[in-house]
């Protein structure tokens, strides 16, 4: 995983809310909290998935930061100071195997473009109607896996699984209510993108 272009990332120390943001920026409070005695287990989180990640925290502040920063974008060249070659333009476009039956094939051949425009076209269409019910998926699957390792032994962690799946919002909160409070409120705004801010991190 690129992890400088993912995140926003959060690092818990036991059951609090240690640190959120950039990646280099729990870094470095990941690596404050632990030089303390018997420090209790930190976890940093992806937050895009809620997949825990390990992270190098060997060396000063500055190599930390510098590894875990991502290289800044190449300035933008004037197009038109660029000579362009012969044939099409290249747009990105990646090359690879379509298995479809023959009858596929056929009414694909047969739209305006051919079968690579129809195919786009089809893709295209399917990301925008189904947009907002794969974030919401996202968002689940998100908010599972942080589950899965801050709360597998919470009580009631298998019936708020459930409700979690099943898209019961009000069951859910009822479930996870008597949780620690900044699990909580972190599964929340994985889940549904809301939650109550902490007074304090």
């Amino acid at each position: 995983m690129d992890q400088a272009a993912a995140g926003p990332f959060t690092a818990f120390s036991g059951h609090h809310r240690l640190a959120s943001g950039r990646l280099a920026e729990v870094a470095l409070a990941v690596k404050i909290a632990s030089a303390g005695e018997a420090p209790p287990p930190i976890v940093i989180f992806d937050d895009s998935t809620g997949r825990s990640i390990d992270l190098d925290l060997r060396g000063s502040h500055r190599e930390i930061v510098a590894r875990l920063t991502p290289p800044a974008e190449p300035p933008e060249v004037d197009a038109v100071a660029q000579p362009r070659g012969r044939g099409r333009p290249k747009l990105g476009v990646v090359a690879r195997e379509v298995t479809l039956l023959p009858r596929h094939w056929e009414w694909l051949g047969a739209q305006p473009g051919g079968a690579s425009v129809a195919l786009r076209k089809l893709v295209e269409e399917a990301r925008r109607v189904n947009a907002d019910r794969d974030r919401a998926r996202a968002a689940r699957d998100a908010a599972y896996h942080f589950m899965s390792v801050m709360a597998g032994n919470l009580a009631g962690f298998e019936e708020a699984t459930r409700a979690l799946f099943a898209a019961d919002r009000t069951k859910f909160d009822t479930l996870i209510a008597a949780w620690p409070d900044d699990i909580r409120n972190h599964i929340i705004k994985l889940a549904f993108g809301d939650r109550s801010e902490p007074t304090s991190l």
